[in-house]
């Protein structure tokens, strides 16, 4: 199956669609001021130790402390995290997930160097231990794999390799590049730690541009177009460098129309943000993201294509079996993902809906793990979370409803207002009451609310003033005494 990436850049932020069977499959966005912090290595401190929850919080440097458990504490074993850190200690570590709201970073002392082929664990005590990608099924192919690594590397080698799937076409030099340019890495590093003062950052991961070309390009990428001169060199250049069999597939993109609107990608961005998603029988899913989160609901909508109403669930379930897979690569959605099917009564439809849902999760690159349906027929899956959601990225909560998705009506504005009034009666001997709100709210006192209007003038024996202000939201209102 063929793919191609679109690099759209300007100074101020990074965008990279990948693009399989003509449709936006990932989005990913990199800005200058906020770049991500997965990957990075700092020098920490300890700052707290909190021995209930064996864990401790890490200043590196970042607005909010960073979090450390126990269990990404290496070569802890079975001592208590008391036993292991203390406050003030300097300890040199990396960030496993970005601050995601009111979260700090999560952190492993456990250091990891990714390269195009293998990946270098410094720290690890099982020195010249080799470890293979689990995406590498064939044990064949997984013993020789390991054989042509041991070959590449040096005598008494300090730490252990993970082999990534992209080594099975990679050339025993390539191999061996990929080796030297880790170790390198990890002596930069560890001389930043000897020189540079404790919350420094002492290696920080590739750039979004380069992560794509480390991660994602392959050989099965047809090519990989990029809309900025200058980073096109600079892209060739890291190409040449790191993986040279991908520098022919890079172009540079020329045309008249902007980058993203090749594929619909600027619409398929503002399709990933809204709830709603049809399907094309004309069934459709409503997504919902919270913090502790992610519900999918599937709705059979419209469609009525099947013979029975029992055929219409069995097809819309598998159609939304294969959206939801793509939704959540698309949305970068992670943590705990609980999805509603239509209810299926035939086991054997459950089993074709799961098995359609598992074997389109394998195009995911982020690990994902799916149960069985539940007694309430719900599916519960996990997707590990890195990094923030494509919304967290470009939205923030409404100023209006706080987050929540909906707002008061009218009529409750209403009846909060006379009950203010009433209170405001009590403590104050006003000449008069002038409600101050947006149009909407005073459209409903002047007509269906006009009559408890009426009543509470004469109950409070003062005249209500009624003021639209066009610039207040409808929850927001003054009560002005004169």
């Amino acid at each position: 199956m063929s793919e191609e990436i679109l690099i759209n850049f300007t100074p101020q932020e990074t965008r990279v669609a990948l693009i399989s069977q003509g449709e936006v499959q990932e989005l990913l966005i990199e800005r200058a001021q906020n770049r991500g912090y997965v990957g990075n290595i700092y020098l920490g401190k300890v700052v707290r130790v909190l021995p209930g929850m064996q864990s401790a919080f890490i200043d590196i440097g970042l607005d909010k402390s960073a979090f450390i458990h126990i269990a990404d504490i290496y070569g802890a074993n079975e001592h208590p995290i008391e036993k292991v850190v203390f406050d003030g200690q300097t300890i040199l570590v990396q960030v496993l997930k970005d601050p995601l709201g009111t979260k700090g970073a999560r952190l492993t002392t456990n250091i990891s160097i990714a390269g195009r082929n293998l990946v270098y664990l410094p720290n690890d005590e099982k020195d010249g231990q080799i470890g293979i990608s689990q995406k590498i099924t064939n044990e064949e192919d997984r013993e020789r794999i390991k054989v042509r690594v041991k070959e590449i590397m040096p005598p008494n080698f300090k730490g252990s390799i993970i082999v990534r799937t992209s080594a099975e076409e990679a050339s025993n030099e390539d191999l061996s590049e990929d080796l030297n340019y880790l170790v390198r890495s990890w002596e930069k590093i560890h001389d930043n730690t000897l020189r540079l003062p404790t919350t420094s950052l002492v290696y920080q991961e590739l750039t979004l541009i380069e992560r794509v070309m480390r991660d994602i390009a392959e050989e099965k990428t047809t090519q990989i177009r990029i809309d900025s001169a200058e980073n096109f060199k600079k892209l060739q250049q890291f190409t040449n460098t790191f993986i040279p069999n991908l520098v022919g597939k890079i172009n540079l993109y020329r045309g008249e129309r902007p980058l993203f609107d090749l594929f619909d990608v600027e619409n398929e961005i503002n399709l990933a943000l809204n709830r709603r998603v049809n399907l094309k029988s004309g069934g459709y899913l409503m997504i919902d993201q919270t913090e502790s989160m992610t519900t999918i609901d599937v709705n059979t909508g419209s469609y009525i294509g099947a013979k029975t109403f029992v055929d219409t669930i069995y097809k819309t379930n598998l159609e939304a079996a294969k959206a939801i897979a793509r939704q959540l690569r698309l949305r970068n959605l992670g943590g705990i993902i609980i999805v509603d099917f239509i209810d299926m009564h035939i086991a054997e439809h459950q089993t074709a809906v799961l098995n359609e849902l598992k074997k389109s999760l394998e195009l995911d690159r982020v690990k994902t793990s799916v149960s069985s349906f539940s007694a309430l027929g719900l599916v519960e899956m996990t997707r590990k979370r890195t990094r923030e959601s494509l919304a967290h990225q470009l939205c923030q909560p409404c100023p209006v409803c706080s987050g929540k998705g909906e707002i008061k009506t009218p009529q409750t504005i209403c009846y909060e207002i006379l009950r203010e009034i009433i209170r405001e009666h009590r403590q104050f001997n006003p000449k008069e009451f002038r409600i101050v709100a947006c149009p909407d709210v005073i459209d409903t006192f002047l007509e269906e609310q006009s009559q408890y209007l009426a009543e509470l003038c004469e109950f409070v024996g003062k005249p209500i003033l009624l003021s639209a202000e066009g610039s207040f939201s409808q929850e927001k209102y003054d009560i002005v005494l004169s």
